[in-house]
């Protein structure tokens, strides 16, 4: 029997701190039952197992894919995060390839989920979120990306990045950089429409200060932001 999704917001709890919340980045969005409580913000944050099945066709998918810029203040559900982040770059075989095509199988993507009480990077061979920065850091986003209002009201905000290197070693510096990019399409593609199936709302950005928003989410050296990607309920 199917379990009944289990909104995210209920997993900083004190009483749980295990799970994890997911409220807009919009400060005023979080209930007032949840003011008076003091949240632990947990460093590791195992996902559901992905579902392989759905009950939306690819092509009905990519007939209902919009760019959606506004969003309710629903939260996302642990699941619905899970189920995103393996459309992203989940595993889909034991030898460690991707739901998206990486050239020379090198996969030079990280992913993270901004959120209200911290950033967080995804681990595909766990399957889980490690958390990487505390705090808010949605108000610098937005600052960083053009104020952009759907950066300051989507329930999460992930974020794409890319370590050039990894595909560097093998087809150098002048080619490379296309096959990354290519591969973030192809990744930012898989979650736009696995959003879609999710009955979510998303919208990719491309338009921010690169320096700016590597120095807000403090993504490590290596690392340079290619896409910005708000997703909650429309």
């Amino acid at each position: 029997m199917h379990k009944p999704a289990v909104p995210i917001e209920l997993l900083l709890l004190v009483a749980l701190p295990s799970m994890l919340w997911l409220a807009s980045c919009t400060p005023d969005s979080q209930p007032d039952a949840l003011m008076t409580s003091t949240p632990v913000i947990p460093q590791t944050i195992a996902l559901p197992e992905p579902r392989l099945e759905g009950t939306l066709t690819l092509e009905e998918a990519l007939a209902k894919r919009r760019s959606v810029r506004e969003f309710s203040s629903t939260p996302l559900t642990l699941e619905e995060t899970s189920q995103l982040l393996w459309a992203a770059q989940g595993l889909t075989h034991p030898a460690g390839y991707r739901t998206a095509p990486s050239a020379g199988a090198l996969y030079p993507l990280e992913v993270y989920v901004v959120l209200p009480e911290g950033v967080y990077h995804y681990d595909p061979d766990g399957h889980r979120l490690d958390l990487h920065l505390s705090g808010d850091a949605c108000p610098a986003l937005y600052a960083a990306a053009l104020r952009q209002d759907p950066i300051m009201d989507a329930p999460a905000v992930f974020v794409i990045a890319a370590v050039y290197e990894r595909t560097a070693v093998k087809y150098g510096k002048e080619r490379s950089p296309r096959y990354v990019h290519l591969e973030a399409g192809h990744a930012a593609q898989n979650l736009l429409l696995q959003a879609v199936a999710l009955d979510l709302g998303a919208v990719p950005i491309g338009a921010f200060y690169d320096d700016e928003v590597k120095k807000v989410l403090a993504l490590p050296q290596d690392q340079q932001p290619l896409y910005l990607i708000p997703v909650g309920h429309p």
